[in-house]
């Protein structure tokens, strides 16, 4: 750590790339059971703001893990510092102006409030997909509870781990009740202060 010399101090400042930008960098933190529809809404607000002029940047599971977490494993320890990665980069997307979705199921408090001390909390709206098990195994898009609830897939979230709802979410979602854009503008609806330059 003794050749660590961080150069913070000679960069441009966050102020700086927020007022190129016109807009100011948040996280958005997507939590729900796998198929809840934490991409998929993320991925429609994503193009909702960009027509709005807002530069966005998605972080999803799958794409993180065959990535820069690709030797992370599923281990209480790897599913620790998956969030912890994930949300150090998203801090750095924040100071850089950006607007961050992540998605990760993010099952327990300890992790989202790991993720929410890291990225800090000014910084951070923490969204909960809230669709119910049985339509997220009803989807099944991927085939995942099928697996688990075979025995093939040991500790997944809400079949044979839990899913711990959050008690502090800033914005409750169940796709189940209405369409994925209705989902995304009821969003936009909630954050657009936070992101608008100049608002906070």
């Amino acid at each position: 750590m003794n050749n660590i010399h961080p150069i913070f101090d000679k960069i441009a400042t966050r102020e700086q790339k927020e007022e190129q930008l016109r807009q100011r960098g948040v996280t958005l933190w997507f939590t729900g059971l796998s198929g809840s529809g934490k991409s998929t809404i993320a991925i429609a607000l994503e193009q909702l703001l960009t027509k709005k002029g807002y530069l966005c940047q998605i972080l999803d599971g799958d794409n993180i893990r065959s990535g820069i977490n690709s030797d992370l494993g599923f281990s209480s320890a790897d599913r620790t510092e998956n969030i912890r990665r994930i949300a150090h980069i998203s801090r750095l997307y924040n100071h850089t102006g950006i607007i961050t979705l992540a998605c990760f199921v993010s099952p327990t408090e300890e992790l989202r409030r790991l993720a929410r001390a890291i990225v800090g909390s000014v910084d951070f709206v923490l969204i909960y997909i809230s669709t119910p098990l049985t339509e997220c195994s009803r989807r099944d898009v991927k085939g995942l509870y099928a697996k688990a609830l075979r025995g093939e897939i040991a500790d997944f979230t809400g079949v044979s781990a839990p899913f711990e709802v959050p008690a502090d979410a800033d914005i409750t979602i169940d796709t189940t009740l209405r369409s994925v854009e209705c989902c995304a503008e009821e969003i936009f609806s909630q954050i657009i202060k936070r992101i608008e330059y100049g608002k906070l």
